[in-house]
């Protein structure tokens, strides 16, 4: 009987830490590492994540999602489970020290016992410090031994390119050639695909030239690759150099060669030499298919060239190949654009003719340049051959053919086809109906006008708020405003009128001169119980100013002030320029400063006023030096850059420096001499209400002015 056998006790396996991707044998595949620390391999519990909410659109928010990623969401090189762990152990250290080189990255890293080209390569490819990446590769080239290979310097080049240091990528090839690695094609190939990529055009010819004087000749494919991102960046000049190299190398063009200059010489309307080149092409190698001819087209009509289209269209015909409904599309849509409907409406036919599917599009090309032509025959039989065809008519057909009607004045067939588009289930829009408020209105045919308003209403139309925008049409014309506001005096009357409606009026009054008016508008407002807002009141102080009644523009200012609102900015520099005039120069000092803190982007002469106040600190020489500035900015000295001058010199200097000032500006015919006067005695009345001020403050601070009162009341008394 054999003796009993027992189990021999399994030793525990040694744990152990891994150096890299360990070569994979029968009974040992291969490791990719794990999460490691002191030579363990670490396992965390995951507990079992918490239930989750369900989900509520109403409360999603993309900008919130936007501005506070979760972690998950967050890319972190570490998380890469492809990553070795030497290459981890790496960016760790990088982390560790917050992404800075120095000696504690450099103590990390001597830890290892030796570190390959591969391994840089793969740091490389993940890390977005392009100053560290750098380092951490001349640190590897340092160590014994060690020798970059094509991986690294190409996953180098890659780094520097992915964050912008495109020019230190450009000079590799110097780098591999001064390590004793002459670069290949394929490196230059890696730097002229990331420019192309990039649309630098200039750095792609750049590369090419460095790549002759290393004796490397591109291939076809390259050479193509070059032309073409020459051709896409502008660069036709310096792509035709590189194809006259290409033909120098004795190599043999493709179609592809040929299309990238042909397309190139389409967009620049060389027309002569492209047809050049396409004979070339016919010769050496075959005839341009469809494709290649419609390309071609539609560069031509995309830049406006619609005889150079037309001429390439014929070319297509001399060689037999016959359009397909691409190109009869491309050509069609080109010629009713250019305004050559009519020669688009005979390639019309001819597809009519041959059979070939012709899109609503074309048709909605054809019936807008029609109504533009004034055809408005020829465009209603369009549209009919449309149904007729099995089409329904979109609202864009239907809206240029109510604007063509409405110009034409026949607004009541325009009505109809309006009908039509709710009858056949489409939601007019404003464009729909604009035409016909506009021709209601000059043809003073206000009954129809109210009625579609009605209309418009029923349809779910925001009515008041586009009227807002009718009448922001109607004043886009200047001969029109007048007849917005006799179309406002009736539309009030049935209560079609709002607070945008007079800003829109009053602000066109405003810039056609007629100031009274939209001072009239504004009572009105008033009158009917509106309340006006911001806007209105901007408007109001502009139009007083222009009116010289500086008082009711001062109360329309703190109107605003009391709404919590800001003046706009053409009503802030009116205010300040009309209380310069008046003599009231500290109140628009504090203008000027309240208008500063208050916008983003202010007046230049305000800004230039502050600068002004500050210079009259260091006298009348400083002060000619900021507005010999202004002066080369384009910026004449106007009112208020004078009154900051005397404010400026009567709080910091004297009289004289002030004088100084506008005499040089006398001298240099900046002012007149009336003008001169007048500030002259702006000046001197400034000066002595700063000196009376004083003595007042003076007499408070001291307790006399109840005695200056007191005397005050004696001598009238006398």
């Amino acid at each position: 009987m054999p003796p009993k056998s027992f189990p021999v006790p399994v030793k525990p396996p040694k744990p152990y830490f891994f150096y890299g991707h360990r070569k994979p044998s029968q009974n040992r595949p291969v490791v990719y590492g794990g999460l490691f620390s002191n030579r363990q391999i670490l396992k965390t519990p995951q507990n079992p994540p918490p239930h989750a909410p369900p989900f509520d659109l109403r409360k999603w928010d993309p900008h919130h999602l936007l501005q506070n990623p979760s972690p998950a969401s967050i890319p972190n090189p570490l998380r890469n489970p492809k990553l070795s762990p030497i290459a981890r152990f790496i960016l760790d250290a990088f982390r560790k020290n917050q992404y800075t080189w120095g000696p504690p990255v450099v103590f990390e890293l001597n830890k290892l016992r030796r570190v390959t080209a591969s391994l840089v390569a793969e740091v490389l490819k993940v890390q977005n410090d392009p100053v560290l990446a750098s380092k951490f590769f001349r640190w590897a080239g340092k160590q014994k031994g060690f020798k970059h290979n094509f991986a690294s310097y190409n996953a180098l080049a890659y780094c520097l390119n992915r964050n912008g240091r495109f020019r230190a990528a450009d000079q590799l090839p110097e780098l591999m050639d001064s390590q004793g690695k002459p670069p290949t094609e394929k490196q230059f190939e890696i730097l002229i695909r990331m420019h192309a990529d990039n649309n630098r055009g200039q750095r792609v010819y750049y590369v090419y030239q460095k790549m002759k004087t290393f004796g490397i000749k591109p291939r076809v494919f390259l050479y193509n690759r070059i032309m073409d991102a020459l051709v896409k960046t502008g660069y036709l000049d310096l792509a035709s150099s590189v194809y006259e190299d290409f033909r120098g190398d004795g190599l043999v063009e493709e179609s592809i060669t040929f299309m990238i200059l042909i397309k190139g010489l389409c967009k620049v309307g060389r027309i002569g030499e492209m047809l050049e080149v396409l004979g070339r092409m016919r010769e050496k190698l075959c005839k341009p298919d469809v494709f290649a001819y419609t390309a071609m087209v539609r560069i031509l009509v995309s830049e406006g060239n619609l005889d150079g289209g037309l001429r390439v269209w014929k070319e297509m015909e001399r060689d037999g190949v016959k359009p397909d409904v691409m190109a009869y599309v491309t050509i069609v849509a080109g010629l009713c654009k250019g305004g050559r409907v009519q020669e688009g409406y005979e390639l019309f036919r001819e597809m009519k003719k041959k059979g070939i599917l012709i899109e609503r599009e074309t048709y909605g090309g054809l019936i807008e340049g029609f109504v533009k032509d004034g055809k408005l025959g020829s465009a209603c039989d369009l549209l009919k051959d449309l149904i007729d065809s099995g089409y329904r008519a979109d609202l864009g057909i239907y809206n240029s053919l109510i604007e063509g009607l409405c110009d034409a004045r026949q607004v009541d067939r325009a009505y109809k086809l309006l009908q039509i588009t709710i009858q056949e289930g489409l939601e007019p829009e404003f464009a729909t109906v604009n035409p016909m408020l506009v021709a209601f209105a000059e043809m003073r045919r206000m009954d129809d006008f109210c009625r579609l308003l009605e209309k418009m209403q029923k349809l779910g139309f925001s009515v008041i708020d586009d009227l807002s925008k009718f009448f922001s049409f109607m004043v886009g014309k200047g001969e029109r405003t007048v007849m917005a506001v006799q179309v406002l005096d009736e539309l009030k009357v049935k209560g079609y009128s709002s607070v945008p409606i007079y800003n829109i009026l009053m602000e066109a009054l405003h810039k056609t001169g007629k100031v009274k008016q939209a001072l009239s508008l504004f009572q009105e407002m008033k009158d009917l119980n509106f309340k006006p807002d911001s806007s209105t009141y901007s408007i109001a102080i502009i139009c007083y100013v222009e009116d010289e009644d500086i008082k009711e523009a001062c109360v329309c200012h703190n109107k605003i002030i009391e709404m919590s609102c800001v003046p706009s900015i053409d009503a802030y520099y009116s205010l300040a320029k009309g209380l310069c005039q008046i003599g009231e120069i500290d109140a628009a000092m504090m203008l000027v400063r309240d208008c500063l803190g208050n916008v983003t982007s202010g007046p230049m002469a305000f800004k230039y006023t502050l600068t002004i106040l500050h210079a009259c600190k260091s006298g009348a020489e400083k002060v000619m030096e900021v507005l010999n500035e202004m002066m080369q900015e384009g910026l004449p000295p106007d009112n208020i850059i004078c009154s900051a001058i005397i404010s400026g010199m009567c709080k910091y200097e004297t009289v004289e420096e002030a004088r100084k000032v506008f005499a040089n500006l006398r001298t240099r015919k900046l002012l007149t001499e009336a003008n001169t006067i007048v500030y002259d005695e702006l000046l001197i009345e400034h000066m002595e209400k700063k000196a009376a001020d004083l003595v007042l403050s003076g007499l408070k601070f001291f307790g006399l002015e109840s005695k200056l009162k007191a005397k005050g009341s004696t001598l009238l008394s006398r």
